[in-house]
């Protein structure tokens, strides 16, 4: 997963649930602990997430990661490359499995190998 990719999809699952732990991103992105803090506290560092403590909580080590303007705005210009990427690996893709079926069609007309 590329930078852009992992920074995108963690900013997407801190959108949709600012109150996921560490572990819990990790486990969703499939990625170490360690990396899912460096990224996060890069993001902190540049101003796209504020992390903040819940002052109710009974856990205090629980923390909500709230998207600023800042990362709205990061999110949204790396959804718009995440997507593009897809794209074009999704037409990637297509493109195979046309060359895979008229290959396996061609075959079939030919018969089985040892016909021949």
């Amino acid at each position: 997963m590329s930078q852009d990719d992992l920074r995108f999809r963690l900013l997407r699952l801190l959108e949709a649930d600012p109150t996921l732990s560490q572990r819990e991103i990790a486990a969703e992105l499939g990625l170490s602990l360690g990396r899912v803090n460096y990224v996060l506290r890069a993001l902190v560092e540049k101003g796209q997430v504020k992390a903040g403590n819940f002052r109710v909580s009974q856990n205090k080590l629980a923390y909500a990661y709230l998207l600023t303007p800042g990362g709205i705005e990061e999110k949204a210009r790396l959804a718009s490359g995440f997507l593009k990427r897809k794209l074009a690996e999704y037409e990637a893709l297509q493109a195979e499995i046309r060359t895979l079926q008229r290959e396996m069609d061609e075959a079939a007309q030919d018969g089985p190998a040892g016909d021949r």
